[in-house]
């Protein structure tokens, strides 16, 4: 079992994972002015934008052109997430600083979601990698249905264990278990982090998606932090979900999140107060109220909702 971190990273995911499913199309205008007001409340790390088909993800249409006119301010990372060689190409072109490379655990989800199944998928996870490794990009990759598959059921830890250990020969920056479907418990989350662990080197750090579709996705997050998971992907607002996924409601908030890592004096570079308004912020393009919590009750102690 790995140490607890003293420190973690929160991914901020809500251009990509958090707007992918929403019924409104937010203007490319609009995703700048979120990326902005991540990028003023201490976000470091922002996965703003998915380079696959316009025909089957219409909300990430324009990440070409919001990646040229994103601001490249010194110390924030862009993360592109892609799913195969002509998604990895427009990444390159985007000038991305990260890779996210998508395989699914289960063969059917795989084949709904990228057209191929697992196996398929981890071929070309390895080689998308091989070739972000010459290109001198950096690449992680996200396990999806980590924890269950919305059409199989549940997914074994012996299948988990057999994707990571195939593709440990790439040795990704990060590898990160995704909860698509938001169905993990803390004790699955301990589990299939010390089941994979074996197979990871100690320049891949662990990263954990969790979506809070069924109230777990914080306490699945603090159960990731005693096992090693350092990196946390998580969503302005709580925001987000799967097109591809029945059900799949939205990711962990990342104000919410930060709120208990700095409770427990982790140290996470994030301006809570500041990530509350931009949450309130997006509240307009979206045209609706947003289901994190940290801006109804505000910080603690001897600060108010209406802070930042």
């Amino acid at each position: 079992m790995m140490s607890e971190p003293s420190q973690v990273h929160v991914i901020d995911v809500s251009p990509r994972d958090g707007l992918q499913n929403e019924p409104v199309q937010v203007t490319t205008s609009d995703k700048l002015a979120l990326i902005e007001g991540l990028i003023a409340g201490g976000v470091t790390a922002i996965e703003a934008a998915s380079f696959v088909s316009p025909s089957k993800v219409p909300a990430m249409a324009d990440s070409d052109a919001l990646m040229r006119e994103v601001p490249r301010v010194e110390g924030v990372r862009y993360i592109g997430l892609v799913m195969n060689e002509r998604g990895l190409d427009r990444a390159f072109e985007a000038e991305v600083d990260e890779v996210n490379i998508v395989v699914s655990a289960s063969d059917t989800f795989s084949l709904r979601n990228q057209g191929v199944d697992t196996l398929a998928g981890v071929s070309l996870a390895i080689a998308l990698a091989e070739r972000c490794r010459q290109a001198s990009v950096d690449a992680s990759i996200t396990i999806a249905t980590a924890f269950g598959c919305p059409f199989e059921g549940e997914l074994p830890v012996e299948r988990l264990v057999d994707v990571v250990r195939m593709l440990s020969e790439t040795q990704p920056v990060r590898l990160n278990l995704g909860d698509t479907i938001g169905v993990a418990v803390p004790s699955d989350v301990v589990e299939r982090f010390n089941a994979i662990n074996p197979y990871l080197g100690t320049s891949t750090a662990r990263g954990a998606h969790f979506h809070n579709t069924r109230n777990t996705g914080y306490a699945n997050a603090y159960a990731a932090l005693t096992v090693g998971v350092s990196h946390f992907d998580a969503s302005v607002g709580g925001i987000g979900g799967c097109p591809f996924a029945p059900n799949a409601t939205g990711n962990v908030a990342t104000e919410d999140l930060g709120y208990m890592f700095e409770r427990m004096g982790l140290d996470t570079g994030l301006n809570l107060g500041t990530l509350m308004g931009t949450s309130r912020w997006l509240e307009g393009p979206l045209g609706k109220s947003l289901p994190a919590l940290l801006g109804r009750a505000g910080l603690f102690p001897n600060e108010s909702p209406d802070s930042g």
